[in-house]
Order: structure tokens, then C-alpha cells, then sequence
């Protein structure tokens, strides 16, 4: 793995403080490869610890990766080309009766000191020409400090299989060392050091250059997934300099015998890592294939629409009848409300028929195999029936887990769900999960596990007790069997952190917090704003994902709420919280981002008091939208 690595011929005694700082390296998992005391270590680019200048071209890179035995060239055409060259020169000094240089070298390169020097006048010219301009402030949310300045955990990679490097993210872990550009170094060509990982949040990496020791002033937050991180190994078989920070150059005598000190037996990031990156972030739907979405505006209905765009594995899809492409719909490509076209015809699901009779250019099926496949089921025994009861998460109203009821069985597995006293005359706001949807849950799940359950709009006899309940409509409850209670070794505990959709406005992805886990599900705070916009979500839901996915995607990540906004919010809930409760119709809720609007604005909305403040994850508010 680590070729360039060969025992060292000359003294590798290292200074006494070298002796003195030395710490043991911490064992970490065997997966990793592991650092081998059986290669080269480059310091200095001076021509005398390892590195070289290409007489050729002039390029300064690292002595063993250079070509030929006196390590004179930098690869194989500048040898050719000085070679023939030299013979060039040589023939016209015998003609013009001149006596041939030793070296005649055609291209007079810079000296190495000339060229530093240079630069350090450039880099002070920049400065100065910085300091005549005003200052611009950029207001930006950083991970690292956020996390660092209140000492919160992010949630493991490992725990969102459908993310980037989900599943062989292996043992990466504190102690892991890696290769990174060094940035306190005023050199002219960008130059590597050690460093090594001493805390990891989702995919993002404090390091610590080796030889900083306790020493965090240079620390630093990095992407593991970034391009500038590497293996250690990658300068030498890139020719790539190692170069120590400017701070501590001093520090050590011998920084060869104190890098082969410190890295033999240590871990490093496997070689084809940046590989296994690549390949992750490759995803299978394309622009311009046809799927059939929920109808955002009917959600008992599906249209067709068209991938506009794939970021992360996000898609944005338009439907099909948008002549502006303005009505679209986020979500992700393993989402449960995307599938291919004809499985609403398939399974009896309503559908809305496009008005557009023939497909336009371009625009193609997405084949069948690229969408989720759920779990097949066994219908012909004992089902779920039309007026069953059950709880499930209310898909307007994702804080909410509300009395429910069954109100078409479909083919397939799927059910076609409705909530309780909130039901549209037509149907229209029925939702469609799967028998097998971690979102549906059994009579009494809630009680039992101590979650807030919403009764039926207009239910005067309260408390709720399902006993009642079922009596008073002559209902029977699903049964206890047919729920999943399939529960997965998730890895999530709660005070985790983790950019979250908020799925009632899913173009969204913003920081969040894990506040709850019930088993396999997750209540999500979004940080900054109220509980009232806490959602309910499955731990294998793929709009979930690590710390530094929007840096690694490209997407853009919405931050906590200023605390002028939170004050604006509390002073809202207080005032709506008094308001009149009417019934509610079925109109669509509107979106996340319209609710947090028309609360700032002191509008439309009452807010239930939810769980007790004696539950674990401290109280919990469900917010109702009201009539006028």
C-alpha cells in the first residue's frame, strides 16, 4: 500500500523532544490498511531530504518518484528531451569551435531560492492590495464550528446506508490518518502533510497535523470525501512534497525518524478511497425520464412528471403538464412516493391523466428495476380490510401521529389511509402507504409508548381511549400481526445531529437533531425553530443524511433559525395557542416554509399542547391548521 516507503540508510535518530512528545498510537479496527515502516518520507524541498528539481522543465517534486537513476528528470520525455537536446547544443559548439559544457542545459531555470522569494514579495503585494479594500462580511454556517462551540455528536455515516459511502464507509475513525494540503506554509507549489483525524461528525473530519501533539490552535474541519484528502502513501506515489507546518519546523531535528515513528502501525484510508467516493455519487435516473409522483395538490392521486435535475440523489421532478416547469416536486430517488410509469394501473391507484397525449421529445420511461422494491406480503390470509382502525403519521402534518382508518385496500400490499375527523368529502387528502410502511403502526402504539396521540378533529370525549373509541363507531382495530415490527440496528441515539428534508417543503435540507427514538422511529428537530415543525421519521427514511452531505452534493443546506426568528416564533405559538378551534375541512396544509410564513405573520394557526414535560425528550407541541 505504502510503497515509497524503504528503510532509511541515513541517521533517523530524532531529537530528544521528538523522544520526550512520542505517544503510542491507539489501535483502531483492522480494516484499514495499516502504515508499513518500509518506504520513503519527504521533507524539505531544498535538494537534500528527499526532494529534486527536473533539469529539464524545473519542475520541484518529491527525488524518488523522479525518473532514472541519478533522479535528474521528472519523467521519461524531459530525459529524452534534455538528451537530445544536449546533443543538439553539443554539435553547434564543435561547429562555431566552442569547447561542450558538461551539463549544457537548453532551459535556464530559476533557482528554487529565487523562485521563493518571489512568491513571498507576491504574497505581501496581495496583502497589502487586501488591506486598502473594505471588507465584505459573509455570513455562512460552518458545521465545525457549530458542533465544536456546543460539543455536539453527528450521527455516523454508517447509519444512512442510501448516502454517498453509506455502506463501506468501514472503520473510519478517530486516529485514522491521512494526507491533507498544508496551509501554514508559504511555499510556491502546493504542498501535503500528515494529519490525523481527532474527531469525526458525519462525513466531515477535525484534523490535527502530525506533530502538533496536544496543540489544537491549527485544527481543522475537512471533508473525508473532499478531493484534497488522501492516503497516507499518495505523495509518494504522486510526487507530491511532504512538507511540516512553518509552526513547528523547529520542533524537530529529524522529522523522517519522527513521521516513521509515528505512522508505522497507525491507519490510514484504504487506496482506491477516493474510487469508492466517485462510484458512490453515480446515480441511476437521468434528466428527462418520465415517473409517476404524488399529486402534491390531491395526495390520493399520482401524476406523471420529468427528472429536471439529480443533485445527490435528490431528484427534481416537474410535472408533466408544468408549461414553465414551475410546479415540481423534490425527492429522493428511493423515496416512496416516485414510481415507474403504470404502477398506479397496476395496483388500482387513482391517477391523473395527463393532458398531453404524446411524450415530447426527449423525454423517456424510467425503467422499472431503478425504483425501491417493498417487501412482498402475503394478502390471501388474514388482511387489512376497508374500516379497520389504526394510528399513522398524518402526511399533512408530520408531528402528528393520528387516529386513522383504512379506507381502500389496493392491490400489491398497499393501503389507502385516511385521518380521522380531517377527511376531505372526496377523498382527496387519502394517503397511500405500503402494509409493510414503518409510517402505520397498531392500535395503541402510541400509549404504550408514550406519544402523544392527535384524536379526531371534534372528538369531545377526552382523554382519547381507543376502547371507546372503537365502540362508539362499531370499528374493529387492525390487527396486532399484520404492522411491521421489523427493527434495524440503526445506530441513531438521541442529541444527534444530521442534515434533515423537512418533508412538508422538501426542496429543504436543514441542520437537524434526533430529539426521540421510538424503536425505528425518529422524531427530527429542526434546529432553530419551534416543536411545532418536529416530524416524525423512519431511521431508513432517505431523506435523512450524515453531517457535510450538502458540502459533498452540492446542496444547499438551510441553517438553524436566527434567535430573532425563534423569539418571533414563540410570540406567535403563545398568541395562536389561544385561538378558537374550528373544524377543519380537508384543504391541503400548506408547505413547511408557508407555515413558518403565516406564523411570523400571527395567522391561520392553533397549536395542541403535546407530550408531557416529564418524557425523556423534554415537550413536545403538535401544531392543527384552522379555518377561518
Amino acid at each position: 500500500m505504502f510503497d515509497g516507503y524503504d528503510s532509511c540508510s541515513e541517521d533517523t535518530s530524532s531529537s530528544s523532544s521528538s523522544d520526550e512528545s512520542e505517544e503510542e498510537v491507539a489501535p483502531l479496527p483492522s480494516s484499514l490498511p495499516i502504515i508499513k515502516n518500509n518506504g520513503q518520507v519527504y521533507t524539505y524541498p531544498d535538494g537534500k531530504s528527499g526532494m529534486a528539481t527536473c533539469e529539464m522543465c524545473g519542475m520541484v517534486g518529491v527525488r524518488d518518484a523522479f525518473y532514472s537513476k541519478t533522479k535528474r528528470f521528472c519523467s521519461v520525455s524531459c530525459s529524452r528531451s534534455y538528451s537530445s537536446n544536449s546533443k543538439k547544443a553539443s554539435i553547434l559548439a564543435r561547429l562555431q569551435g566552442k569547447p561542450p559544457a558538461k551539463k549544457a542545459k537548453v532551459l535556464q531555470k530559476q533557482p528554487l531560492v529565487a523562485k521563493l522569494a518571489a512568491y513571498a514579495q507576491y504574497q505581501a503585494t496581495l496583502q497589502n492590495q487586501a488591506k486598502t479594500k473594505a471588507a465584505v462580511p459573509v455570513e455562512g454556517f460552518s458545521w465545525g464550528n457549530y458542533i465544536n462551540s456546543n460539543s455536539f455528536t453527528a450521527a455516523p455515516v454508517t447509519c444512512f446506508k442510501h448516502a454517498p459511502m453509506g455502506t463501506c464507509w468501514g472503520d473510519i475513525a478517530e486516529g485514522v490518518r491521512v494526507e491533507v494540503p498544508n496551509t501554514d506554509c508559504s511555499l510556491p507549489t502546493k504542498v501535503f502533510w500528515i494529519a490525523g483525524i481527532v474527531k469525526l461528525a458525519g462525513y466531515n473530519a477535525l484534523l490535527r497535523y502530525e506533530g502538533f501533539e496536544n496543540d489544537s490552535s491549527l485544527d481543522f474541519w475537512c471533508n473525508v470525501c473532499g478531493s484534497d484528502i488522501h492516503p497516507v502513501g499518495w505523495c509518494a506515489t504522486s510526487g507530491k512534497p511532504l512538507v511540516p507546518p512553518r509552526t513547528i519546523q523547529h520542533k524537530y531535528t529529524n522529522w523522517k525518524a519522527f513521521l516513521v515513528k509515528r505512522l508505522t502501525g497507525a491507519k490510514t484510508l484504504p487506496p482506491d478511497f477516493s474510487q469508492k467516493v466517485s462510484e458512490s455519487m453515480q446515480y441511476p435516473f437521468k434528466t428527462s425520464m418520465r415517473v409517476e409522483v404524488v399529486d402534491k395538490t390531491h395526495l390520493c392521486r399520482t401524476r406523471v412528471a420529468v427528472v429536471e435535475s439529480v443533485i445527490g440523489g435528490r431528484l427534481r421532478l416537474v410535472y408533466e403538464e408544468s408549461e414553465d416547469k414551475t410546479d415540481d416536486f423534490w425527492c429522493h430517488m428511493y423515496s416512496p412516493l416516485i414510481h415507474h410509469i403504470g404502477w398506479s394501473r397496476s395496483i388500482g391507484h387513482r391517477f391523473k391523466r395527463s393532458d398531453i397525449t404524446k411524450k415530447q421529445d426527449g423525454h423517456f420511461d424510467a425503467p422499472p428495476h431503478l425504483f425501491m422494491k417493498v417487501k412482498e406480503v402475503d394478502a390471501a390470509g388474514e388482511w387489512f380490510k376497508e374500516g379497520m382502525k389504526l394510528e399513522a403519521i398524518d402526511p399533512l402534518n408530520l408531528s402528528a401521529i393520528c387516529v386513522a382508518t383504512i379506507r381502500k385496500v389496493l392491490a400489491d400490499g398497499y393501503l389507502m389511509i385516511g385521518i380521522d375527523g380531517s377527511e376531505a368529502a372526496d377523498g382527496s387528502d387519502w394517503f397511500c402507504y405500503h402494509a409493510t410502511s414503518p409510517s402505520i403502526f397498531p392500535v395503541g402504539f402510541c400509549e404504550i409508548n408514550m406519544i402523544e396521540l392527535t384524536p379526531p378533529r371534534g372528538y369531545a370525549k377526552l382523554p382519547f381511549k381507543w376502547f371507546d373509541y372503537l365502540r362508539e363507531t362499531d370499528s374493529i382495530a387492525a390487527p396486532v400481526k399484520l404492522f411491521n415490527k421489523e427493527v434495524p440496528n440503526h445506530g441513531f441515539h438521541v442529541g444527534m445531529k444530521l442534515e434533515a428534508v423537512d418533508l412538508m417543503e422538501p426542496r429543504l435540507v436543514c441542520v437537524a437533531t434526533v430529539t426521540r427514538i421510538i424503536h425505528r422511529l425518529l422524531r427530527i428537530h429542526f434546529d432553530g425553530w419551534e416543536d411545532e415543525y418536529d416530524q416524525w421519521v423512519d431511521c431508513e427514511s432517505p431523506d435523512l443524511y450524515p453531517v457535510g452531505w450538502c458540502q459533498l452534493t452540492g446542496y444547499q443546506l438551510q441553517p438553524p433559525a436566527p434567535q430573532s426568528s425563534r423569539d418571533s416564533q414563540s410570540s406567535s405559538s403563545k398568541q395562536k395557542k389561544k385561538a378558537k378551534s374550528q373544524q377543519y375541512k380537508g384543504h391541503k396544509k400548506m408547505t413547511s416554509l408557508q407555515l413558518k410564513e403565516e406564523l411570523l405573520d400571527g395567522e391561520e394557526y392553533s397549536f395542541l399542547q403535546g407530550a408531557s414535560d416529564q418524557e425523556s425528550n423534554g415537550s413536545a407541541s403538535y401544531y392543527i391548521k384552522q379555518e377561518p
